[in-house]
């Protein structure tokens, strides 16, 4: 993959760092040069000088062959702007965002722009958007029994409630994210596209569940 980063912070150079490490293409956008030396004397992707919204800025870096951009700079207008480019003026499939302000990132959400606050968690949830992984665990229990894993659905599930989900899966929903807010959903709560469905499981269900949730449902009415 070719991931372009903006903003050469902590959380921006620690995901590039990891992003190369791993074999991947990294180009890191900052405004200021010296931002370069977190990224250390092994780094071997490009860093471009500049603001990470210019779009001349944004084409040396590589956006136009980019399969994944992330906006991490330390500034919630600079990151939807240059967010909202990539996707829309520049066509990269896989963008996100940080933003500080929470009251913020709904609405960016519905524009269709994942959104990450937290520093902790941005690191884990901001890699997760831009190498996806069929399998996301985001919790399980100290005795490794019972597990929370993110379930795409397929689109046949959507207008379908919880409750058939989790009669035919097996499986309990844990949470489900809409609109970027996490919400304790109903046995009634109808499935709404953009919806990410968090499942309750055990290693020996998991697979099951995946394969179900993800698959057309021959079965479903």
């Amino acid at each position: 993959m070719h991931v372009v980063i903006m903003g050469c912070g902590r959380l921006g150079s620690g995901l590039a760092q990891r992003l190369d490490a791993e074999g991947h293409q990294v180009a890191v956008i900052d405004r200021d040069a010296d931002a370069f030396r977190r990224l250390g004397d092994n780094f071997g992707g490009v860093t471009v000088n500049g603001i990470g919204f210019d779009r001349d800025v944004l084409r040396a870096a590589g956006v136009e062959r980019a399969d994944a951009f992330a906006a991490v700079s330390s500034g919630d207008n600079s990151n939807i702007i240059a967010a909202r480019l990539a996707r829309e003026t520049f066509g990269v499939s896989r963008v996100v965002a940080r933003i500080y302000d929470s009251r913020r990132a709904a609405v960016y959400e519905r524009l269709g722009i994942p959104t990450i606050a937290t520093i902790r968690w941005a690191s884990e949830r901001m890699y997760r958007f831009l190498v996806p992984d069929d399998r996301v665990e985001v919790f399980r229990d100290p005795t490794s029994v019972v597990s929370i894993v993110e379930t795409p659905l397929h689109r046949d599930w959507i207008g379908r409630t919880v409750k058939s989900l989790e009669d035919r899966t097996g499986a309990r929903m844990a949470y489900l994210s809409r609109f970027g807010l996490g919400t304790l959903a109903q046995p009634s709560t109808v499935l709404q596209d953009g919806d990410q469905v968090y499942m309750l499981v055990t290693d020996e269900i998991v697979e099951q569940v995946l394969d179900i949730a993800q698959g057309a449902d021959k079965e479903g009415n």
